[in-house]
C-alpha cells in the first residue's frame, strides 16, 4: 500500500460521571450483578489458546473477601517455555509487520475499551481490585484508551525521526524491535498500567511475556480477550498469572529476553535487576530495563497557601483508592499558622468519609487488596498508636470479619524521620509534620532528605516567589510535581508519569520517551555515487 500513515490526532477520553439517572451508571450497576452472578475459570493465554494447568488459585472481591467471582490457573517453568516459544514464532510475522498495521490494533482496542468494553474493564476492576465507579473509570477506562491512542501517535512520530541526507546520498533511520522479547510485570493497582507495560512494547514490534499481579488477574483477562477482539495475532502477548519464583525467574533465565518493563516494588525491581546483571553473559545483548517502583509522596504547605485547596488535596491525595497507588500522597509539611487553621476540619472530613462494597456509589473508599496488605497497613497504625513522638488524629480502625477495610488514618508526628513520614505504606495513612512558620527552607532541605524515593510530590502557596523556591529545592524528590494540586492523577499526554531515585527508571509512561526504550535503530546510509578509487586529494605529488 503505497501511502503515508498518519495516526489521528490523540485527544484524552472523556470521564464518565456515573451520575443518579445516567446510562453509563445504570450500564455498568448491570454489568456488575452480571459479573458477581458467576465464577468464572481464567486459563492462561499461550499463542492464543487457553492452556489450563491445574494449579488453581481462587479470586475473591477484597471487600467481600468470602465470595470467589473467578478461580485462575497457575503457570510453571512448563508453560514458561510453551510461551517463549510462542513469542518467538510471534515476533517473526509480527516484528515484520507494518507499524501502521500494528497501531491498528490497538488503536481498535481503545475504541472498544471506549465503547461496547467499557463497562467490562471497569466492573471487573471494581469487583476484582475494590475500586469504586468513579476511580475504575478513570483506570481501566480512560486511561487506557488514552494510552492506546497517544503511544500510536508517539510510534508515528518515532518512525518519522530521520537523519539528514546531503547530496550524493540517502541516510535513513530504520527503526527495530528489539532483538528478543520483553518481560511485562504489572501490579495490581491500575488496570491501566497491566494493559500499557503490554501494549506499549507490542506496538514498537516486539513480542512479550506478561505475569499480571495474582491480585488483578480477574482484569486482566479481561484485557487479553480486549486484545483478542481487537485483532492481536496469536503469540504476540501471552499471560502468565503465577509466582515470581515459578515464572520470572525462568523468563529472565532466557537468553532471548531483552527487556524489562515493570511496575511493583522497589525491592522486587532491585532484585530482578541484580539477576539479569548476572545473567549479562547468557544474553544476545544488554536488555532494556523500564521500572516504575515505590513511592513516598509529599504534599509541602506554604504559609500563603489556599486553606480549603490543600484540605482537598489533603483527602483526595491521601485516600483515593485506599491510598493503593505509587502516587497516593503519604506526608504532609504544614506550617503551624496553617494547621491550627485546617485541623479541626480536616479530621471531619476524614471521620466522614463514607468506606464500603465498591458497588455502592456512595462511598468513597473501599477495602484494600489482600490479607498482606491489610497487615502489613495495620502493623504502621500500630506502631503509630504506641510510640510518643506520634498520635492518631482519625481512622486508623481496622476489621477484617467480611473484607479488608481500614479506616483512612490520619497522624500527626513531631518527628521529621518518623517511620510513617519515611517508608512507603501503600494504604490509607497520611501523617503530618507540624513545622514552625519561618522554617520553610529548612523544612524543604528535611522533606528532600526523608526519603529515598522521588515519585510524586505537591507544593501549595499563593506566593509566587515561595512555589519557585520549592520547585528549586525540591527539583530531584519528585519526578512529578505539583503546583495547587494534588500529587495523584496524571492524564496521558499531559504529565507523563514516572520517578527516579527509589522510585525507578523515569522513562515517562505515556510519552514518546517511553516508547523510544522498546526499539533498536538502525542506522542505515546508501551512496547513490560511491566512490571508484581509494587515492585521496591529498596524496597527489606536486
Amino acid at each position: 500500500m503505497n501511502t503515508i500513515f498518519q495516526v489521528p490526532k490523540p485527544v484524552n477520553e472523556p470521564l464518565l460521571d456515573y451520575a443518579p439517572g445516567s446510562p453509563g451508571r445504570k450500564e455498568l450497576k448491570s454489568r456488575l450483578a452480571e459479573l458477581r452472578s458467576r465464577v468464572i475459570e481464567i486459563p492462561l493465554i499461550i499463542d492464543g489458546k487457553e492452556v489450563r494447568t491445574g494449579r488453581i488459585t481462587d479470586i475473591v472481591i477484597p471487600h467481600e473477601k468470602r465470595k470467589v467471582i473467578g478461580r485462575f490457573h497457575r503457570a510453571g517453568p512448563a508453560e514458561v517455555r510453551l510461551a517463549l516459544e510462542a513469542a518467538s514464532r510471534a515476533k517473526q510475522t509480527w516484528g515484520k509487520m507494518p507499524w501502521h498495521a500494528r497501531v491498528s490494533v490497538f488503536l481498535k482496542a481503545g475504541e472498544l475499551l471506549a465503547g461496547p468494553w467499557r463497562q467490562t474493564l471497569n466492573a471487573a476492576t471494581m469487583l476484582g481490585q475494590s475500586k469504586n465507579a468513579y476511580q475504575a473509570e478513570i483506570d481501566a477506562a480512560c486511561e487506557l484508551v488514552d494510552f492506546y491512542r497517544f503511544n500510536a501517535y508517539f510510534a508515528e512520530r518515532i518512525y518519522a525521526q530521520q537523519p539528514l541526507s546531503p547530496l550524493g546520498s540517502w541516510n535513513y533511520m530504520d527503526y527495530r524491535p528489539l532483538e528478543g522479547f520483553v518481560f511485562a510485570v504489572s501490579p495490581f493497582n491500575f488496570t491501566s498500567i497491566a494493559g500499557n507495560l503490554t501494549a506499549a512494547p507490542a506496538i514498537m514490534g516486539n513480542t512479550v511475556v506478561w505475569k499480571p499481579a495474582s491480585a488483578a488477574v480477574y482484569s486482566g483477562y479481561f484485557l487479553m480477550k480486549l486484545w483478542q477482539a481487537a485483532g492481536l495475532p496469536d503469540g504476540v502477548i501471552n499471560m502468565l498469572p503465577g509466582s515470581g519464583g515459578e515464572v520470572g525467574s525462568p523468563i529472565i533465565d532466557s537468553p532471548d529476553f531483552m527487556g524489562l518493563h515493570f511496575t511493583g516494588s522497589t525491592t522486587v525491581f532491585n532484585g530482578m535487576w541484580k539477576t539479569i546483571t548476572g545473567n549479562l553473559d547468557k544474553y544476545r545483548g544488554y536488555p532494556r530495563i523500564v521500572g516504575e517502583t515505590g513511592g513516598k509522596d509529599f504534599i509541602f504547605a506554604h504559609e500563603s497557601c489556599d486553606t480549603e485547596a490543600l484540605k482537598t488535596a489533603i483527602v483526595r491525595g491521601a485516600y483515593e483508592y485506599q491510598g493503593q497507588k505509587c502516587s497516593a500522597a503519604s506526608r504532609s509539611y504544614i506550617p503551624r499558622s496553617v494547621w491550627e487553621k485546617i485541623k479541626d476540619d480536616l479530621v471531619a472530613q476524614i471521620k466522614g468519609l463514607k468506606m464500603g462494597p465498591a458497588e455502592d456509589f456512595t462511598n468513597f473508599m473501599s477495602a484494600v487488596i489482600d490479607k498482606a496488605a491489610f497487615d502489613n497497613i495495620k502493623g504502621y497504625i500500630d506502631f503509630a498508636k504506641a510510640s510518643p513522638d506520634a498520635k492518631i488524629l482519625a481512622g486508623g480502625g481496622c476489621d477484617d470479619s467480611e473484607g479488608w477495610f481500614i479506616e483512612p488514618a490520619l497522624i500527626e508526628t513531631s518527628d521529621p524521620r518518623f517511620k510513617t513520614m519515611r517508608e512507603e505504606i501503600f494504604g490509607p495513612v497520611m501523617t503530618v509534620y507540624v513545622y514552625e512558620d519561618g522554617k520553610f527552607e529548612e523544612t524543604l532541605r528535611l522533606c528532600d532528605a526523608a526519603s529515598p524515593y522521588a515519585l510524586t510530590g505537591a507544593v501549595f502557596a499563593q506566593d509566587r516567589a515561595a512555589a519557585l523556591k520549592a520547585a528549586d529545592a525540591l527539583e530531584h524528590a519528585a519526578g512529578n510535581f505539583y503546583i495547587n494540586d494534588k500529587p495523584t492523577g496524571a492524564v496521558v499526554g499531559q504529565q507523563p508519569f514516572g520517578g527516579a531515585r527509589a522510585s525507578g527508571t523515569n522513562d515517562k509512561a505515556g510519552s514518546l520517551l517511553n516508547m523510544m526504550r522498546w526499539t533498536s535503530p538502525r542506522t542505515v546510509k546508501e551512496n547513490f555515487v560511491p566512490p571508484t578509487d581509494y587515492k585521496y586529494p591529498f596524496m597527489a605529488e606536486k
